[in-house]
């Protein structure tokens, strides 16, 4: 970009030299692609095990579980670690760490769900170690002009990855085994992890270090410096709870019950995928004046989703809807990425990233466990009607926030 994120200045602009001719960040770009595809690959080449009977769908569900437990448990800790030490050492052993426990889930399959459990947790663990360090690294791959296109590149990898990855592996399926498949997400962990070049070298030590919760603390005290952070991540935890969870569960439901048809589901999120790409190219040229009101009024677009669901419409709504939601997502997203980038302390970036994946990757599993109970206690519309409410109040109530107009504590005059 040929201005300061905090200049305010007008939408379109013309780009000096793309970050895509940047061979350090293609690097980076390449190994973030390599871990999205590992990760989203993992769960569809496990369901067919599930139709080859070689897992049950029990089983399936445990391998899974455990993966999200080594994913929260090792996000903390590694947003200390990549604080503490290099960056690029991090995102080398979280990927090594995954790609030698991936094939074990292998070897598990048929077998032992206990060892494929074991192993799924560790590969959950290398993928939430990866986040917060890819988070800080590219901050020292990507002078600060060119962040939001950065971000915007490595958003785009991962939207791409979610229609790549499970369409890919249904294709090889036809000519390989499962065994061979999940070696083969092992396969892309070792890419993820040697492909990303250097960044900053570790900070040096300073006498004795305080504990990992210790520092960690010290994470949550910078993002509590940063209002706006507080504001916006509480609004993406309230959205992630309720308009992500009518996704999961909702929209199954009103597919087969009121459409009769599996088809509106798949359609639902192929249209929601394509919006977020969409978003992503969009948000790479264009810089709003209040990019952190932009954002939040992105994030505010999931709301249409759930209200979707709520009446008897033509199943083209429904797409239109979700197609909005995924453009909302990477509208909010990148500036999202980009501020915490720009406005945390360097040295404290990747703790308060891992803040941030925490809270958000958190309460996934805790809202969709949450909305099926509250559907059968309460009715299908009610709920709905609350999920799309909070989407949409959320975001204005992190709005007035003062310094939530450019993300940022030192807001225009």
């Amino acid at each position: 970009m040929t201005a300061s994120p905090r200049t305010g200045a007008g939408p379109l602009r013309p780009r000096a030299r793309s970050i895509l001719r940047e061979r350090r960040f293609v690097l980076l770009w390449c190994g973030t692609t390599a871990s999205g595809l590992a990760t989203w690959a993992l769960p569809f080449v496990l369901g067919l095990a599930v139709l080859d009977r070689t897992l049950t769908a029990a089983g399936l569900g445990i391998v899974l579980a455990t993966r999200t437990v080594g994913f929260l448990l090792a996000v903390p800790i590694s947003g200390v670690l990549a604080d503490r030490y290099s960056r690029r050492a991090v995102v080398f052993w979280a990927g090594l760490a995954a790609a030698l426990a991936t094939p074990f889930i292998a070897v598990g399959l048929g077998r032992s769900v206990p060892l494929m459990a074991v192993a799924a947790a560790v590969v959950g663990a290398g993928q939430g170690a990866c986040r917060p360090a890819f988070q800080a690294l590219t901050a020292e791959v990507v002078d600060s002009d060119r962040r939001q296109q950065g971000n915007a590149a490595i958003t785009l990898a991962v939207r791409v990855t979610t229609l790549v990855a499970p369409a890919g592996a249904a294709l090889l399926a036809v000519v390989l085994d499962t065994w061979w498949l999940l070696v083969g997400t092992g396969a892309l962990w070792l890419v993820a992890a040697l492909l990303p070049p250097r960044g900053l070298p570790a900070p040096a030590a300073g006498g004795k270090r305080p504990r990992l919760l210790g520092e960690f603390g010290e994470g949550v005290r910078e993002a509590r410096r940063h209002p706006w952070f507080l504001a916006g991540l509480g609004a993406l935890a309230a959205v992630i709870f309720t308009g992500y969870s009518a996704t999961g569960v909702a929209l199954p439901l009103v597919s087969r019950d009121r459409y009769g048809t599996e088809a509106v589901l798949a359609a639902a999120l192929t249209a929601y995928t394509l919006g977020a790409l969409a978003g992503a190219l969009l948000v790479a040229r264009w810089k709003a004046r209040a990019q952190g009101w932009a954002a939040l009024a992105g994030l505010a677009l999931y709301g249409f989703a759930p209200l979707s669901l709520l009446l008897p419409v033509h199943p083209v709504v429904v797409f239109a809807a979700y197609a909005l939601a995924g453009l909302g997502i990477e509208l909010f997203n990148v500036p999202w990425f980009t501020a915490t980038q720009r406005e945390v302390e360097p040295r404290l970036l990747a703790r308060v990233s891992s803040l941030d994946f925490l809270v958000s990757y958190g309460l996934a599993p805790v809202g969709l466990a949450f909305l099926a109970p509250a559907i059968d206690a309460f009715g299908q519309r009610p709920v709905l009607a609350v999920c799309a409410l909070v989407c949409f109040l959320a975001p204005a109530a992190a709005a007035l926030v003062p310094s939530s107009r450019g993300f940022s504590r030192q807001e225009r005059t």
